[in-house]
Parts: structure tokens; C-alpha cells; sequence
């Protein structure tokens, strides 16, 4: 697994503590540092079947700072994850890919029920 993440985010912290507690090991990867690409974010939307919307950080200040809310309608799915890979801090976190799943953000219930 590979588990995209931002290390200073507490919600990351948690999903973290999580895979540790429930002894599964993953690849780390700090979101911030080494963004994905657009086709690593094209094919993680492809397998997730989520609308592109999920994986944007709603909440984060890039989102707000650039209007994203208002522009993201008018934006076709190329432009938006061309636009996503610009900046790793536009990315929801943490992200979990693994073997015929991907997770954006940290649910533990949802984490439960795919990773059991």
C-alpha cells in the first residue's frame, strides 16, 4: 500500500497510528514534497469510482486562495487534475491506494470496512 500524506496534519497523523496499530505496513509518501503526478491522480480517481471533487482539500487554504469552489464547475476533468498535480497541498490527504482500492481522507470506518 501507499499512503500519500502530509506529516504535520493530524488527520494524517491518525490514519497513520491506525495502519501501525493494525500492524499494516505501507510506503510513505509526503504529499507536499512529492505531489502525484496527473496520471498517478487520473488513474486513482479511475479505481476509486469517487467524483474528482473528493480529491480536492476543500478545506485547505490553496482551495480557498485560488477560488476553487466557483471554478471547479466550469473545469473539465483534465484541467482539474492538471491542476491538482500542480501542488500537493490542493490534494485531499491522506490517501491510501492499495490493491483494488483507493481512500481519500481518513474514515476510519471506511478504512475498517475495505482493510478489515
Amino acid at each position: 500500500m501507499l499512503m500519500l500524506w502530509y506529516p504535520k496534519c493530524t488527520t494524517c497523523q491518525k490514519a497513520k497510528k491506525w495502519l501501525d496499530e493494525k500492524g499494516l505496513a505501507c510506503e510513505v509518501r509526503d504529499i507536499k514534497l512529492e505531489n502525484p503526478t496527473a496520471e498517478e491522480l487520473r488513474g486513482w480517481y479511475q479505481a476509486s469510482g469517487l467524483p474528482l471533487k473528493r480529491f480536492f482539500n476543500t478545506s485547505g487554504l490553496q482551495y480557498k486562495a485560488l477560488g476553487l469552489k466557483d471554478k471547479l464547475p466550469g473545469m473539465d476533468e483534465e484541467a482539474q487534475l492538471a491542476l491538482l498535480a500542480t501542488d500537493g497541498m490542493l490534494v485531499k490527504r491522506p490517501i491510501l491506494v492499495g490493491d483494488g482500492f483507493v481512500l481519500t481522507g481518513f474514515k476510519p470506518q471506511e478504512w475498517e470496512e475495505t482493510l478489515g
